[in-house]
């Protein structure tokens, strides 16, 4: 990967017509000011005071994020949200990077999943991280929300170049891509060859057909509950590469963290990572990985091409505390050459 070919794959990625569907949540953060707490009279209790409050759109919004930092085209979200103030704000913010919400719907039935952040004000680092309030829908979607939101998916399936599907929700078939959905989006991914069809999931990787599949080490594996620290060893990665692609009958791309990515196609590939010499914060990585290999797909690059800017977005974004990170094509351009320091022996790869 020469900055040439970077300059040329990036120069294409506004004309990228992307789709993300799945499950969109709030991400709000609440920043408390220490100095500021309060005795509740009512309860002798400590009243955190807020001092701030931020809002960005999360899980599959995380992806959006991403995709309109590296100045992506045309975005589309597509899914269901409660009929709530989380969904206004959720949908405002996704306004703002420009992305089309009309595929987003309202249901009454549903609570807007959010992530509610508590933080010490003015502290970046994950020491002052207060502990999360979750807001999911714990029962089952009801089959008529699913066909509404892939009803909305097929109205602009012909003009896009992409299709995301972002599986958030672990607990089976309590979020927007229920297996019923994934099926159909099976379908519609045979339907439509010459759109990338592209799924990230946190708990059921292994049941999506006919689509590019990114998962981490453990989720390639089926290794739950990793402890911090650990690895997945890289030929043991390797050794189930061609069962896992016969299943899922696309190309696989696997994150192995700061060692890299793996990709299976046009043959096997391992991308090395780069060594990074600062606090990092992984939260979010995943999507940032997504966002730069899709829209580098819908560009003109090889999979193995994609998989490093992937990676190189990715590298940057974990850099960022307190919040799930972004970057920009110019930070790419840089983050391509401290690539090249580190591992001049990887540039043959791509030859």
């Amino acid at each position: 990967m020469t900055p040439e070919r970077l300059n040329e794959i990036l120069s294409r990625f506004s004309q990228s017509r992307i789709a993300v569907i799945g499950d969109f949540f709030l991400d709000k953060y609440l920043e408390i000011d220490p100095a500021l707490a309060e005795k509740s009279v009512e309860t002798g209790k400590t009243a955190h005071q807020v001092a701030e409050i931020r809002r960005f759109p999360g899980a599959a919004g995380t992806v959006v994020n991403n995709l309109a930092e590296l100045q992506a085209g045309k975005l589309h979200a597509i899914g269901a949200t409660g009929d709530d103030g989380e969904a206004y704000d959720l949908r405002s913010e996704l306004n703002k990077r420009n992305c089309k919400t009309e595929g987003l719907l309202r249901f009454e039935s549903m609570m807007t999943p959010t992530y509610l952040k508590p933080r010490d004000l003015g502290n970046p680092d994950l020491a002052g991280e207060h502990e999360r309030y979750d807001t999911k829908n714990r029962n089952k979607i009801e089959t008529s929300i699913g066909e509404a939101v892939l009803e909305k998916l097929d109205v602009i399936l012909p003009n896009v170049d992409a299709v995301i599907v972002a599986d958030q929700v672990e607990e089976d078939n309590c979020g927007v891509i229920t297996s019923v959905v994934r099926d159909k989006l099976a379908e519609r991914s045979l339907e439509f060859p010459d759109v990338v069809f592209w799924a990230d999931s946190r708990t059921h990787i292994h049941d999506f057909r006919n689509m590019i599949i990114k998962a981490n080490q453990f989720e390639a594996v089926q290794h739950e509950s990793p402890v911090p620290g650990e690895e997945i060893g890289i030929e043991e990665v390797k050794n189930i590469l061609p069962e896992l692609k016969k299943k899922i009958n696309a190309p696989i791309c696997i994150t192995r963290g700061e060692y890299g990515i793996l990709v299976s196609d046009p043959e096997f590939t391992a991308v090395p990572g780069i060594k990074l010499d600062c606090p990092v914060d992984p939260t979010g990585a995943g999507d940032s990985v997504t966002a730069g290999m899709v829209l580098a797909l819908t560009s003109g690059a090889t999979l193995p091409e994609a998989g490093l800017i992937g990676m190189l977005v990715a590298s940057i974004t974990v850099q960022q505390l307190a919040t799930t990170g972004t970057a920009t094509p110019e930070q790419v351009r840089k983050q391509l050459l401290l690539w090249q320091e580190q591992n001049p022996e990887a540039i043959s790869l791509f030859e």
